[in-house]
């Protein structure tokens, strides 16, 4: 049994602990994210999200960005949105959301804090969406900048006809 006392900051609260990533972990976390968004968005009857790879691209060169500006906020130090982001990594499809935070709390913790907003409950919940990006950037005083992006997972090459479909009609 220990009787250690919580370390207390300068406002007499206690410190946090801080949540430290082991980088291996990176998909584990992923997938961890979206088993627990999608049991949310069973529950709020809207159908379940896959991951996508260039979400996740867009979600994590916003988390790193997020850290070098020392600001969460939606915007690039470049000036870049979220579209533009999902963009230039090749998402094809409509992005529809994007949450973000900057903490201590593990990802799970995380997710439950955006839930409790009814702005990015909303995200997390849009009956739309089908894509998912989930990334993150730990600085090494622990600190965690989370990003996380959904997509209607539509194509707009959807409708391009292939050459063979485009053979057949002559």
């Amino acid at each position: 049994m220990s009787n250690t006392s919580p370390r207390l900051g300068p406002d007499g609260r206690p410190l946090p602990t801080i949540y430290r990533i082991n980088p291996n972990d990176e998909a584990r976390i992923q997938f961890r994210v979206l088993d627990s968004i999608n049991s949310l968005r069973s529950a709020a009857g809207a159908p379940p999200l896959q991951l996508n790879a260039e979400l996740n691209a867009s979600a994590a060169t916003h988390s790193r960005d997020m850290s070098v500006q020392n600001r969460p906020w939606h915007f690039g130090s470049d000036g870049s949105s979220p579209i533009d982001r999902a963009r230039r990594v090749g998402y094809l499809g409509t992005v529809l959301g994007e949450n973000i935070s900057e903490t201590y709390e593990s990802e799970l913790e995380t997710v439950a804090a955006w839930m409790q907003q009814p702005d990015t409950r909303d995200v997390i919940t849009d009956p739309t969406a089908r894509d998912l990006g989930f990334a993150f950037f730990q600085e090494e005083n622990g600190k965690i900048w989370w990003t996380m992006v959904t997509g209607d997972g539509a194509s707009t090459a959807q409708n391009v006809p292939t050459p063979i479909a485009q053979a057949a009609a002559f």
